[in-house]
């Protein structure tokens, strides 16, 4: 088994990083892919709603909670990680998609719309491709449309088919 591919959906706070990735998940799913999401919160996160039994765990000082049902799981553990250990929790995965990370050297996905954002923030050389609804052009990358979740999925497709382009 090979290692998954990982790929930054980048870019501005609010430029659609999140519906970008909802949007291609099911096309990547149906296409045969076990993709892999990976997210960073530059807040404190709440693990599990207040009032729930691993939520309670949490708040009565648990250093870790787990629950599960059969068919998924999830772990909670209070201690500092980053995102190259999250990533080795998904050697099952095809593609592992992070969530930001847009000063980080990952190759990646801008996402630049309309009303928020105005040009990529992130350094050319890992910008994999600009995903924009303006009238942008990027030397060195593609630019796919915001409005074609089909055709931004075909590229990551392509991606972990043949490979990232060396640069």
């Amino acid at each position: 088994m090979s290692e998954p591919l990982v790929v930054a959906v980048s870019g501005v706070k609010n430029s659609g990083k999140t519906t970008l990735i909802e949007s291609v998940l099911p096309l990547l799913s149906q296409a045969g892919l076990n993709v892999a999401v990976v997210k960073h919160d530059g807040h404190s996160f709440l693990p599990d709603p207040p009032g729930t039994d691993t939520g309670r765990f949490m708040a009565a000082g648990a250093a870790g909670t787990a629950i599960f049902d059969g068919e998924k799981f999830k772990v909670v553990k209070r201690r500092p990680v980053t995102e190259d250990f999250l990533i080795t929790q998904f050697p099952e995965a095809d593609l592992i998609l992070l969530e930001g990370f847009k000063y980080t050297a990952w190759p990646k996905l801008e996402v630049v719309r309309r009303g928020n954002s105005e040009a990529p923030v992130s350094d050319p050389a890992t910008l994999l491709a600009l995903v924009t609804d303006l009238p942008l052009e990027c030397p060195g990358a593609p630019v796919l449309s915001l409005n074609d979740p089909q055709g931004v999925a075909r590229f990551l497709l392509h991606l972990v088919k043949e490979g990232l382009p060396h640069v």
